[in-house]
Parts: structure tokens; C-alpha cells; sequence
């Protein structure tokens, strides 16, 4: 096949940058003006299952399923981000002629992404770093409020802790599709918060976040509140009917906060629903086909439930598809700081006043305190203890009594010299423990001590 020196110097080219071509996840292929192969890059041709030097010259129609590069040469135009399918597979593809003189003399095309999920993990990876951007850009308007109805993003998660961290990671990669997620976690963990970044990190961030809370609907109103009824359904029904949560979250999330309290009845109703994807009306004949991801949340242990014939196992595997542990705050004491800053700080903008900052005795009774009401607890105590106290420090006695109250008879005041420093030494060991989240290395760095002598010591407190 004989080449112009235009399309000789453009072969030349691609031989020359072969490796660096080869190294790349994208895979490229470059034809000539007649859309002939000139070059391909190795993971392309792996992919196809051909050798690619077998390949250079034959028209690119003839290799690449339901290619448009021919197109490409042909018109002089870019396509861009355009979908193609090759061996079953939904990829985004780039195709850009090459010009020279004004003369399309060839195109390069480039796959950037290799399916369609792989495009979404991306498009949720670059929503994170955009929500992260506009995090600190509107730091000081914390009314913010989504259209959607979604007011919260991952970057609205306080906490630096590896427990936070991962779970903050999984969140980035699950958020992108449609898979059901259930998010687990004792009161006070931050449940909703988490559906909330979900929705707003995927692809339905512009549609609707409808939020139910199934513990708080009384029974016999669920059905009509989950489905919406017609005109003339029930006695004192709406004139001309009322659209339930699953028709208003169409082409959005549904939340189903609270879902271990559903009522059996209500679970083989909702089971088919998302079986089918749709739904009945109270009082309607026919059924609405409604578009929804569901994320569900949960304080109980659903496999005890199950085991009493509480909550229906179909129902679980079938909302469990993705499973989110959030932990108790007992578990990331290391984000108490951060945490306590964030609410006092949010009090202070709210009220006018300066934000007032925790001697450390106070924060160190913060941090051993086991939060059994988790972060809405640690919240509560903060915003009392904020309108309490009018200075600028908050001090141990500001704190509640069941807090403070254990804190203040740590230290012993009496007896001896040697039981008085043994005493002191006992507190500050358990401070250091809290400061570090448990973490015995850590710990014995924090204090300037070798781990086998922080272990010695904790034996003789009985800590």
C-alpha cells in the first residue's frame, strides 16, 4: 500500500510513539485518508482478539464492530463522547480527523472508557470533586438547599477517621448506579446523611430525593402514602387522588428510612413493586411503571427480624444488594474534635457570638464518654452546653452532669503523694487513649513512651 509523505510521516509517527501509545488504558487506532488501519495500539487489539500488524491496511469497517471513523475522514468532523458498541460492550469514543492544509489526510479515534459503568464511576468521581469544590466555596451558607431535595453531600460528613475514610470511598464507587443500597448503623450515625451524598453523587442527582420514614406512618396509611390512591379511594381522600412517594421520586431516589418497621403486609406489597417497577394505586385499575433507586436504612438487625418471622427474607436480599455499616461514634472517637468544632462553629454563625472552644478536660470527657445517642447526641449536648455557657471557653462543669459529673471524680484528691501521682498518671493515660481513638502504637508515641511500657502501665490501671 503506498502512502503520500504526508500519511508516511503520520505512520512514521505512530510506529515512533508505539510504546508510549501501548502504555496507555486508551486504546487508539489512526487510519488514512481512505479510513485504512495505519496504527493500533496493543490493549485495542488484545481486546478484539487480533494481531495487529496482520490489520494495518484493511479498511477499518472491516476490523472495528460498528465503527464511525470512516465517518470521520469523510465529513472532517469530530464526534465526540459517542457510544459504540463492540463484542457486546457499551463504550464512549472520541474520533477526530486529521487535517493538514486544510485536507483531511486521516483520523485518529480513541475509546476512553470501556463500558458504560466504568463512564458512571468516573461521572460520580468527578461529582465528588465538584461537590467537594462547592463545599468550600459555600462553607459559611450552610442553608444551601437542593432542588431535588437532597441538602446534603459527602463533603457535609465530618470525620478523618480510616472507618469514615472507607466507608466515604465505597460510598464514591456504589453512588454511580442504580444498585440498591441498605445503610446500617445504630441511632444518631448519620443514616440520611449518607443517602443524601448517594443521591447527590449519581446520575439521578437532578431528579427527585423522596424520603419516607416508615416508623413514623401510621399502618393502615403506609399503603395509600408509599403507592398515592384515587378520587374517591377511602372516606376522606383527597379530591382527585394524591400520587404516593414512588410516583414522586420517578427518575430519582426513594429513601426508605426506618425499614425494619415496615409491616409484613406492606413488605410483600413493596417487594413486587420492585420486582415489577410498578406501581398500583389505592382504588386504581391500572398500574404506573415508575423509574426509582432505592436506598433503605435500618438501626435493627433485619437477620434477627427474619428469624422471627418479622421482616421477609426475599425483601432483604433484594434491598440489601450493597450493604453500608456506618459506626458508632464510640468506634471513631478521633473525629470527636473535628466534629465538636464543626457544631460550635455552625451555633456561632447562627447566634452572632464567637465560637467558643473546650478547655481540654472538657474535650477529653467528650472523647470517653460512650455516645450512645451517637452524633444527634453529641450534637444535643453541644448546643446546650453552647447556650449555657457565655464565655469563651467551655469548661468541664459546663458540660451535662452525666457527662461531667464521672469526669470530675477521675482524679483523687486525697491520700498520699504516691497515690495522688498514681491517680493523675491513671487519667492521663485514659485521656491519651481517648486523643488517639484506642490506638495503642499511637498512643505510646503520644506520650513519649515505648509500647511495652504503655502495656505494663494499662495492666496496672486496669485500663
Amino acid at each position: 500500500m503506498a502512502h503520500s509523505p504526508l500519511l508516511s510521516k503520520l505512520t512514521q509517527s505512530s510506529e515512533s510513539y508505539a510504546a508510549a501509545f501501548d502504555a496507555m488504558e486508551e486504546w487508539i487506532v489512526i487510519v488514512d485518508d481512505q479510513a485504512r488501519i495505519l496504527f493500533m495500539n496493543r490493549p485495542y487489539a488484545q481486546f478484539i482478539g487480533i494481531n495487529r500488524d496482520d490489520v494495518v491496511g484493511k479498511k477499518v469497517t472491516d476490523v472495528i464492530e460498528n465503527t464511525r471513523m470512516h465517518l470521520a475522514v469523510e465529513t472532517g468532523k469530530p464526534e465526540r463522547t459517542s457510544l459504540q458498541e463492540i463484542r457486546g460492550n457499551h463504550m464512549i469514543a472520541n474520533r477526530y480527523p486529521i487535517m493538514v492544509d486544510g485536507k483531511v489526510v486521516g483520523a485518529v479515534g480513541t475509546v476512553l472508557f470501556h463500558d458504560t459503568h466504568e463512564w458512571k464511576q468516573i461521572n460520580s468521581q468527578i461529582r465528588a470533586l465538584i461537590a467537594e469544590r462547592d463545599f468550600y466555596r459555600q462553607q459559611q451558607d450552610d442553608d444551601k438547599v437542593s432542588t431535588s431535595g437532597a441538602h446534603f453531600r459527602l463533603n457535609d460528613i465530618i470525620g478523618r477517621s480510616p472507618s469514615i475514610y472507607a466507608l466515604n470511598e465505597k460510598v464514591k464507587k456504589v453512588a454511580s448506579g442504580d444498585v440498591s443500597v441498605l445503610i446500617r448503623g445504630e441511632s444518631g450515625t448519620g443514616k440520611e446523611l449518607y443517602a443524601h451524598a448517594i443521591h447527590q453523587l449519581s446520575e439521578r442527582a437532578e431528579g427527585p430525593f423522596i424520603k419516607v420514614n416508615c416508623a413514623a406512618i401510621p399502618e393502615n396509611l403506609l399503603e395509600a402514602e408509599l403507592f398515592g390512591y384515587e378520587d374517591g379511594a377511602f372516606t376522606g381522600a383527597r379530591k382527585g387522588g394524591k400520587p404516593g412517594k414512588f410516583q414522586l421520586a420517578n427518575n430519582g431516589t426513594l429513601f426508605l428510612d426506618e425499614v425494619g418497621d415496615m409491616p409484613l403486609a406492606m413488605q410483600a406489597k413493596l417487594l413486587r413493586v420492585l420486582q415489577d417497577r410498578e406501581v398500583e394505586a389505592v382504588g386504581a385499575t391500572r398500574l404506573i411503571p415508575v423509574n426509582i433507586r432505592l436506598v433503605a436504612a435500618t438501626h435493627q438487625p433485619l437477620e434477627d427480624l427474619i428469624a422471627k418471622g418479622e421482616f421477609r427474607e426475599d425483601l432483604y436480599y433484594r434491598i440489601n444488594v450493597v450493604p453500608l455499616n456506618l459506626p458508632p461514634l464510640r468506634e471513631r472517637r478521633e473525629d470527636i474534635p473535628a466534629l465538636t468544632d464543626h457544631f460550635l462553629s455552625r451555633l456561632a454563625r447562627r447566634t452572632g457570638r464567637r465560637t467558643p472552644k473546650l478547655t481540654a478536660q472538657a474535650l477529653t470527657a467528650l472523647l470517653e464518654y460512650r455516645w450512645p445517642g451517637n452524633i444527634r447526641e453529641l450534637e444535643n449536648v453541644l448546643e446546650a452546653t453552647f447556650y449555657m455557657s457565655q464565655g469563651r471557653k467551655i469548661s468541664l462543669p459546663a458540660l451535662p452532669e452525666h457527662i461531667a459529673g464521672a469526669r470530675a471524680q477521675d482524679v483523687d484528691t486525697g491520700g498520699t503523694l504516691k497515690e495522688r501521682l498514681a491517680s493523675a498518671e491513671r487519667v492521663i493515660l485514659r485521656e491519651a487513649l481517648a486523643t488517639c481513638g484506642d490506638n495503642r502504637l499511637r498512643t505510646a508515641k503520644y506520650l513519649g513512651i515505648s509500647k511495652s511500657t504503655l502495656y505494663e502501665k494499662l495492666a496496672r490501671f486496669g485500663l
